[in-house]
């Protein structure tokens, strides 16, 4: 039991490191975010549903209809969603009410995707720590530490930047700012 275990999580490790090693290698297209957002935002929660039937989480989107397609790897950026998104669910899933938010703005030099969620938050001791590769808060089997720091490279990769807040109360929110390149 213990070698099927260890074996299982030897294995998620080296999926997550091999995920590391492809960032960028797909085309770039014109990509309609909010869709996408939206799409894994829903995606996670039904997973998770899925995983677990006593699971249950509020979920909004609230996406700005003035987002313009932005030229991007839609895989890559799915994969920064659904990683944020699937942690801000687990983040929140002992919250009285646990409430995921993902949310899109338009400004003159990029787009922001913010996903927001009402959990513990996160300690400032160790927030600088968060997007180092192997750096976790989960228990032991639970998660490998690659999920941040493999988000933080797709959106470097993209020429953005993805950051972390704690803002009133315990919700934390990840804001990942894409600049508008070659975009209609």
């Amino acid at each position: 039991e213990k070698i099927t275990h260890h074996g299982k999580r030897a294995d998620s490790i080296v999926k997550g490191m091999l995920a590391h090693s492809r960032v960028g290698k797909g085309e770039k297209e014109l990509t309609n975010i909010n869709s996408l957002a939206d799409e894994y935002l829903r995606l996670s929660y039904h997973g998770l549903r899925a995983k677990d039937k006593d699971f249950n989480a509020e979920f909004k989107a609230e996406l700005d209809p003035d987002l313009p397609k932005v030229n991007v790897i839609p895989q890559d950026i799915g994969r920064v969603l659904l990683n944020l998104i699937n942690n801000a669910f687990q983040a929140c899933s002992d919250a009285e009410k646990p409430l995921v938010q993902v949310s899109t703005k338009h400004s003159e030099s990029g787009i922001q995707i913010s996903v927001s969620d009402n959990g513990p938050g996160i300690p400032e001791n160790i927030k600088d720590k968060i997007f180092q590769p192997f750096f976790t808060t989960k228990p032991t089997g639970q998660g490998t530490g690659l999920g941040l720091s493999l988000s933080y490279d797709i959106i470097k990769a993209h020429g953005g930047k993805l950051t972390v807040e704690k803002e009133t109360g315990n919700r934390t929110t990840f804001i990942c700012f894409l600049p508008i390149v070659n975009s209609k």
